[in-house]
């Protein structure tokens, strides 16, 4: 796979995704060897049960409400939030409204539990 030497602008994620009456849609909107960029929308109720990824990610709730289950922290995501994660960390998702939720998966970044020195909540 060869690397883009351009930027990949969007001007509005949320337009690259449209909320299911029911279910849940996910749009890859990047993958590369470094990174996969998932953009998710969750009809209300809907859920990911618990699972973990094989690299660190990044959860960055951008739309609407949903109740987030972080290894042993509960979170009440709304648009803004965002969380970093390492490997195989147990996370779920559960959409308390219709909601949109872009996921980044780190693709061969090391697997330490925080390099984050930019404090937390």
């Amino acid at each position: 796979m060869q690397l883009i030497n351009t930027p990949i602008v969007i001007e509005d994620l949320l337009k690259r995704v449209e909320l299911p009456k029911d279910g849940t849609l996910s749009v890859t909107i990047e993958q590369s060897p470094h990174m996969k960029v998932v953009l998710f929308g969750f009809a209300q109720g809907q859920e990911l049960s618990e699972h973990t990824a094989s690299v660190p990610a990044i959860m960055h709730q951008l739309s609407g409400e949903a109740h987030w289950q972080v290894g042993e922290k509960p979170v009440d995501a709304k648009p803004g939030t965002w969380v970093s994660m390492p490997a195989k960390m147990p996370h779920s998702i559960t959409a308390t409204t219709p909601c949109v939720m872009l996921l980044i998966m780190i693709k061969g970044a090391k697997d330490e539990s925080s390099a984050c020195t930019c404090g937390s909540e």
